[in-house]
């Protein structure tokens, strides 16, 4: 493989820096919430328009409609050497269209900080990524193809584009994922997820003339909700939050109907057999309430495999040519990168923003990493003009 300037790329990358947090900016800008639809479309419009003002027209492009939710968006550059890699991102957040507007700043540390709604994730990585494909083709050096993938449901399970996401995977040599460091460290271990909603059904009675013929869907969903708590078990990687709860009619009425969405995270085959046989298991005291439980066990438990493996030793000799350590780590949550790893093919997550405070109020990047960052994925394209070898 041919050696990176990785000097002289880290140079580039500082140089224009605020060019590249002024495209960051233009990206929070344009609120993205999973859920607005409107909101998605003009985001991926931006993002094409901003690959497009950066590196020119793709060689090929195809944007695959997501039906209810946001449209992926895959732009393909050809390399002049024979490797290919995809650079995966998506451009939803867990902010809902508004919050710009009352957004409020973070408290300082002593350290400059840019924040906004979805700036760390991962809004940052997006145009990280187009910048270090641009920053790479100034080297003159040869590079790989590379195809963009800008997804806009990831937040949400990545239900539409799961199957675009395994598509290109398969078609590539190394897939890179933009999401946000674990503060500066790449990931390479993340639990798998699971989405499940619990669904109580029970009977309406009057609660004030005659509640013993009702049935109260709420209580016997309290209970489950409690039974299925009770069976994390953080020592073993295992975390279940209920997250969402509605249900009843009024308040003078035994509910006849409430339902429950419960978060499951697990670190292994063996918890998530575990966590399904217990779920069957819970029994509600009023056996005349019905407890329906959808599953979608929405991510496998990603770890390093051994496809992975040299990948991080390549994005090692990068950074350390850049002049630091590159530390991997296992996280909590889960990404796209789970349904590569899960196939047994070569992938490396949190390529993307050095900061702090996802899918909180006060998220924000450290601008003064954006270079460091842009310049490890530039000079791992470089290295990767070849196929990666084990």
């Amino acid at each position: 493989m041919t050696t990176s300037p990785t000097p002289a790329l880290t140079a580039r990358a500082q140089e224009v820096s605020p060019e590249i947090v002024t495209d960051i900016l233009s990206l929070v800008r344009q609120e993205t919430g999973s859920y607005d639809l409107s909101g998605l479309a003009a985001g991926l419009d931006l993002l094409r328009e901003l690959a497009v003002h950066r590196l020119g027209p793709p060689d090929h492009e195809h944007r695959y409609p997501g039906g209810e939710y946001g449209d992926t968006l895959t732009l393909t550059y050809t390399g002049t050497g024979t490797g290919h890699v995809a650079l995966v991102g998506h451009y939803d957040t867990v902010w809902p269209t508004g919050t710009l507007a009352g957004w409020e700043q973070p408290a300082t540390d002593g350290r400059e900080k840019v924040s906004g709604p979805g700036i760390f994730d991962m809004k940052t990585g997006l145009a990280q990524g187009i910048w270090a494909l641009k920053l790479a083709r100034e080297t003159g050096t040869p590079l790989p193809t590379v195809t963009f993938l800008f997804n806009g449901d990831e937040e949400i399970g990545s239900l539409s584009s799961r199957p675009v996401i395994e598509e290109v995977a398969r078609k590539v040599d190394v897939t890179l994922v933009l999401e946000p460091t674990a503060h500066g460290a790449v990931k390479t271990a993340r639990k798998g997820s699971g989405i499940f909603q619990a669904t109580a059904t029970g009977i309406e009675a009057h609660a004030g003339l005659a509640p013993q013929d009702g049935a109260s869907a709420i209580t016997a969903l309290a209970e489950f909700v409690l039974a299925a708590a009770a069976m994390a078990a953080p020592e073993r990687g295992t975390t279940i939050n209920t997250g969402l709860i509605k249900g009843g009619s009024a308040t003078n009425v035994v509910a006849g109907q409430a339902t429950a969405g419960i978060d499951i995270r697990v670190t292994s085959q063996a918890e998530q057999d575990r966590v399904d046989a217990e779920f069957d298991a819970i029994k509600v005291s009023d056996p005349r309430v019905a407890i329906d439980i959808v599953r979608d066990w929405n991510r496998p438990p990603m770890t390093l495999n051994a496809a992975s493996v040299p990948l991080l030793g390549l994005a090692r000799e990068v950074a350390r040519e850049q002049g630091r350590d590159l530390a991997d780590t296992a996280v909590g949550g889960a990404s796209d990168a789970n349904f590569v790893a899960a196939l047994g093919l070569p992938v490396l997550c949190g390529m993307g923003a050095v900061g702090d405070g996802a899918h909180a109020q006060g998220e924000f990047i450290y601008p003064d990493t954006v270079p460091a960052q842009t310049a490890l994925v530039a000079g791992l394209l470089e290295r990767l003009a070849q196929p990666l070898r084990g």
